[in-house]
Parts: structure tokens; C-alpha cells; sequence
């Protein structure tokens, strides 16, 4: 089973890759590079979060359709 990784998605090579790092570096700093890349993580834990929270309220929903129609 062969793997997809970020790269391959995209179509960029390491080299690629890196010229874009350099290019982040260049334009937001070393300082604020981090604080950048956290923030992003943290976005994304919350969509993460916020779809299965979704996903979960969804099931819920159709369980008490499902228990009302038993009812009857």
C-alpha cells in the first residue's frame, strides 16, 4: 500500500517545499513564524472538533426519530 503524503498532494518536491518555508520565513519572521503555525494548529483541532461534535449531533438526532416512530 503506497502511502500520499502533504507533497504529493500538492505536487511539490522537497525543493519546492522548502523555497516556500524560506519565502514564509522571509515574509513573517522567526518570531512570528511559530506563533503562526500554532495558531493554525489550533484552528484546525477546532474543526476537528466542531465536525465531529457535528457528526455526533447528527446520529442523535436520527436515533430520536428513529425511538419517536417506535412510539406510535
Amino acid at each position: 500500500m503506497q502511502t500520499t503524503t502533504f507533497g504529493d498532494i500538492l505536487g511539490l518536491g522537497t525543493p519546492e517545499l522548502l523555497l516556500v518555508l524560506v519565502i514564509l520565513l522571509l515574509l513573517f519572521g522567526a518570531t512570528k513564524l511559530p506563533k503562526l503555525a500554532r495558531s493554525i494548529g489550533e484552528s484546525a483541532g477546532e474543526l476537528k472538533k466542531g465536525l465531529d461534535e457535528g457528526s455526533s449531533d447528527k446520529s442523535k438526532s436520527t436515533e430520536s426519530k428513529d425511538v419517536d416512530k417506535n412510539k406510535s
